[in-house]
């Protein structure tokens, strides 16, 4: 098929254009972009839509690149097409955000793309990524390691990736319209319309790392299999239809798990997270961060794994950096995810000031957000898997052992307590430390304490000397769980 069979396909197939819509096309005067130009301006000139020119000058390449700004005005004036011309000093910016000169480019790039589109109200940026792009971009992912996402390539149509965007600005959809046409094709179209495109030096520079891959890497591994660019664009369609099977599947399961969505916290309910099968589990963590950071760029198999890990084998308030400032926390309940600098909630229980508890029966805790229920049962009721407890806010206690006044405080310098399992006494902040309790909740941390013995170091661990054993005749259910304020009764 020609580029214009190609493109009109593509854009059937993924509705990447609705009529009368107001599209910016980047433009860097290169070969690619002036054909997608050129195509795009033939349906403006029916009238289906409209379109706006945009070329940044990056600031790297001196004349040439003044060149090439002025070569995309004057093209533009002949075709009749609006254009747009913005500069950005990339330089600089990568050495501020500690990039490479070809992330900072593709940022500033981007940036600039989308504030152009919000000022000409339009809501998408076409972009000239071809085929061979899309070969490169498959290939240097497998390189990578990358997971089912990478080695489907780019999309047709996307998210504009903003690091910067300003809160409550509209995102701005991303489309590829040549990206199923290969290179050759588009040099045969401007060639036979008379096209002159400009070309950039920088593109021989294999210091770069994909122009080290489009010129010394695929050339070589052609010499294995010569039909390489179609194996790998096939390989990358046959697993996009997977991930959108994965999608659909996400789709279904998100809501099962999200307590709370937002632009600022993501809030997973950790039973129904690890009761997925572990594919669903990493697109749900891949999803949340989306959410809050709006890419997945430089987010990697080692972020999820590290992630998944705490979910599995952390301790109450354990922590996972993610790219993108995000920092994930572990909850005796969930598993949130926010931005560093987000100010959490307290995790789990929590107390403002010593309180008597009530036993047996029901004590709100001073935070009024938690309660504590005591309940005597004698050994034979005792459940038959009581021994294998997992929940850290249920523990079972030697009613004869504990002493009136029941008091819950908060921990005071010099106490110490016999950790279960320790076999020895040991300081209850060299406890807290060894445990990984976050500093900020250890101070109001509950404990339970007998005569000002601390019997449980509530969603802790329990003191040995309070322990059920095999004399023990009467026991102490003692249950920590969120208040229900509609009933103010204890949550099963």
């Amino acid at each position: 098929m020609t580029p214009p069979e190609t493109v009109h396909q593509l854009i059937q197939a993924h509705h990447l254009l609705d009529r009368g819509q107001t599209v910016v096309v980047g433009v860097s005067g290169g070969a690619d972009s002036l054909c997608l130009l050129h195509l795009l301006r033939d349906l403006a000139a029916d009238g289906e839509i409209t379109i706006i020119a945009a070329h940044l000058h990056h600031g790297i390449r001196g004349p040439e690149a003044d060149s090439d700004a002025a070569h995309v005005e004057a093209l533009c004036e002949q075709w009749g097409v609006p254009h747009l011309n913005g500069h950005a000093d990339v330089p600089a910016l990568a050495q501020e955000r500690g990039l490479s000169t070809e992330e900072a480019a593709r940022q500033a790039r981007y940036a600039f793309l989308a504030e152009t589109a919000r000022a000409q109200g339009a809501d998408s940026v076409a972009v000239a990524h071809n085929a061979d792009d899309q070969v490169e971009t498959i290939l240097m992912h497998l390189l990578r390691g990358s997971g089912l996402d990478g080695l489907c390539g780019m999309r047709p149509d996307a998210w504009i990736e903003e690091p910067t965007r300003p809160p409550g600005q509209p995102r701005i959809r991303l489309i590829r319209p040549l990206l199923s046409t290969p290179r050759g094709e588009i040099e045969a179209y401007n060639q036979a319309h008379g096209i002159q495109a400009r070309f950039d030096r920088s593109n021989l520079d294999t210091s770069y790392h994909r122009n080290r891959l489009r010129q010394e890497l695929i050339p070589y591994l052609e010499g294995y299999n010569p039909n390489l660019r179609r194996t790998l664009l096939r390989m990358g369609a046959a697993l996009s239809a997977d991930r959108d099977l994965l999608d659909a599947l996400l789709d279904q399961t998100w809501p099962q798990v999200t307590i709370q969505a937002t632009s600022d916290v993501v809030r997973l309910d950790l039973m129904a997270l690890r009761a997925q099968p572990l594919g669903i589990q990493r697109a749900i963590l891949r999803r949340a961060v989306e959410t809050l950071s709006h890419s997945l760029r430089n987010l990697g198999f080692v972020h999820i794994d590290d992630a998944l890990a705490v979910m599995r084998e952390g301790h109450v308030g354990t922590r996972a950096t993610l790219p993108a400032g995000l920092m994930l926390t572990l909850g005796y309940d969930d598993l949130t995810l926010a931005r560093q600098d987000y100010e959490l909630p307290p995790i789990g229980p929590s107390l403002d000031a010593p309180i008597m508890v009530a036993w047996p029966g029901v004590t709100l805790l001073s935070d009024g957000h938690w309660q504590l229920s005591l309940e005597a049962i004698s050994a034979a009721d005792l459940p038959p898997d009581w021994q294998r407890n997992t929940d850290p806010l249920l523990a079972f206690l030697d009613a004869d052992r504990l002493r009136e006044p029941l008091i819950l405080r908060t921990r005071r310098r010099g106490d110490t307590f016999w950790p279960l399992g320790l076999g020895h006494e040991k300081a209850l902040r060299s406890f807290m430390i060894d445990q990984k309790i976050p500093s900020p909740q250890r101070h109001r941390l509950p404990l339970l304490t007998s005569r000002d013995a601390i019997a449980w170091v509530v969603g802790w661990r329990i003191d040995q000397r309070f322990a059920v054993t095999a004399s023990t005749e009467r026991i102490v259910v003692a249950r920590c769980r969120p208040v229900d304020r509609s009933t103010m009764k204890e949550q099963p």
